[in-house]
């Protein structure tokens, strides 16, 4: 329908203004093309002018091309909108997930977890977006940290596989990003931030031990240290932190909850604020549900037919350690503590604090603890200790006990455990080797240090440490 033909309030409307000036451009225009061909075919350099004429125009073209291309303002090509089909051209019961082309598609893909500093200016994050479409990256989410001089924006990528690291990077430079920092990411990353941080803080009001790893997980890698007020074997303690904490660029420090320090460094990317809010979260809420261990324990019965009980101890049974400690000979705890044997009651506070890790108790059906088991955060490595009552030695505690700590270890997502022993404890080497994983030797002045690497064998293989109780018959194994 024409314009002319439309109607306004039930009338025709005719723009007869624009037809007058229509018309006086059209006779302009005849009258410019007939002086410039007089001026051509009677002037003296008509014939140069007129080619001088082509090239301006024929250049002018070529750099309005160049322009559109270098600005993202240039069609797409023919058949590559990517729009979809409309819906009424699809087959009844077609799906987009179904469509083989799609899933090809997305097999030749890879995901990624970009960090870029841009500038906090209108259009500065639109520069960033087209660079990336330009390369056809889709953007699967988008998370912003403020600063004060700009804004850090955290991306979940999907490139095509062809499309390494260092050209995503290269076009992000391009596009006003700077300290750009990308890995690697997997389908865990999809889940969105609130999601993620939901769970990480159910996981560690039901378990104190959680701490650390739910903010290694938070966080991305990183090393975190939790430091005791007053060090187990005497000493100076760490410096105070304020209640609100320290953020000093790639290195975090908060106030743990029994007065110590919880230290959080990563060197290859800093901090952001909005990061050390959400791990401030974490430790605060940590600390307002104070003490805590997960309810629970396994009744197992040795092959000799004694029936010992397996549960989760922490600094409430101290009493019940330092009593078994007693009963140990001298020689069982020197391959334990590696050290006078005098100091080992002074360990075991820190040792049963869930801040440092999880304990693993086994007691007799009277509550004597006749075994301890500990997996001990250390830095970015993993330690697992036993120690086991002589007259309990060789009956298979130590091994049920090491085997819920390793799998307690793959739970958390450790890439391997490590023990520090004695070369001639061969009770704890039997222990180690009972684990069916790979295993690595360093003996350094009579200290043997094996380490399993947990990723070599799947989680299923190892003992499950089950919360509610059961009772499992004859599942000791000789230690």
């Amino acid at each position: 329908m024409s314009q002319s033909n439309r109607s306004r309030h039930g009338r025709p409307v005719h723009h007869w203004r624009r037809d007058l000036v229509e018309l006086a451009a059209l006779f302009t225009a005849v009258a410019v093309a007939d002086a410039v061909a007089n001026l051509i075919g009677h002037g003296p350099d008509g014939p140069a002018l007129l080619v001088i004429s082509a090239l301006a125009l024929a250049a002018t073209a070529g750099f309005h091309t160049w322009w559109a291309r270098r600005h993202g303002h240039a069609p797409p090509p023919a058949g590559d909108t990517g729009a979809r089909p409309a819906a009424e051209g699809r087959p009844a019961g077609h799906s987009p997930e179904a469509d083989p082309s799609e899933q090809d598609g997305d097999a030749a893909s890879t995901l990624w977890r970009m960090r870029t500093t841009v500038k906090d200016e209108p259009g500065s994050l639109a520069a960033l977006c087209a660079a990336l479409a330009g390369r056809r990256v889709d953007i699967l989410s988008l998370q912003t940290h403020p600063l004060a001089d700009g804004t850090v924006d955290e991306f979940l990528l999907r490139a095509p596989r062809s499309l390494v690291a260092d050209e995503i990077t290269r076009a992000v430079s391009q596009a006003g990003g700077a300290s750009t920092w990308i890995e690697r990411a997997d389908a865990h990353d999809l889940v969105d931030a609130p999601t993620r941080v939901l769970g990480l803080a159910t996981r560690t009001a039901l378990d104190p031990a959680e701490l650390p790893l739910t903010l290694r997980q938070l966080l991305g890698r990183c090393t975190i240290r939790s430091l005791p007020a007053k060090p187990a074997g005497g000493g100076r303690g760490p410096e105070p932190v304020p209640v609100e904490g320290a953020l000093e660029d790639t290195v975090m420090r908060l106030r743990a909850p029994e007065g110590g320090v919880i230290t959080v460094e990563r060197p290859y990317l800093p901090f952001t604020p909005t990061e050390f809010a959400r791990a401030r979260a974490l430790v605060e809420l940590d600390s307002r549900l104070g003490p805590r261990i997960p309810d629970g324990q396994d009744v197992l019965t040795l092959p000799e037919g004694n029936d010992i009980t397996v549960r989760r101890v922490d600094t409430g049974d101290l009493a019940a350690a330092r009593a078994m400690h007693e009963r140990c000979s001298k020689r069982t705890l020197d391959m334990r503590y590696h050290g006078p044997v005098g100091d080992a009651d002074r360990y075991l506070n820190h040792l049963l604090s869930p801040r440092f890790g999880r304990t693993l108790a086994a007691q007799t059906p009277s509550g004597r603890v006749v075994g301890l088991g500990h997996l001990l955060w250390d830095g970015d490595e993993t330690e697992v200790a036993l120690l086991v009552e002589d007259t309990w030695q060789r009956r298979g505690v130590g091994a049920e006990l090491l085997g819920r700590l390793v799998a307690m270890a793959v739970e958390a997502g450790c890439e391997s455990v490590y023990a520090v022993t004695q070369a001639s404890n061969t009770g704890m080497v039997a222990a180690m080797r009972g684990l069916g994983l790979p295993l690595d030797y360093q003996i350094e002045e009579g200290t043997l240090v094996v380490t399993a690497r947990l990723s070599a064998a799947p989680a299923p293989t190892l003992p499950q440490y089950d919360t509610s109780a059961q009772r499992l018959g004859g599942a000791g194994r000789h230690d």
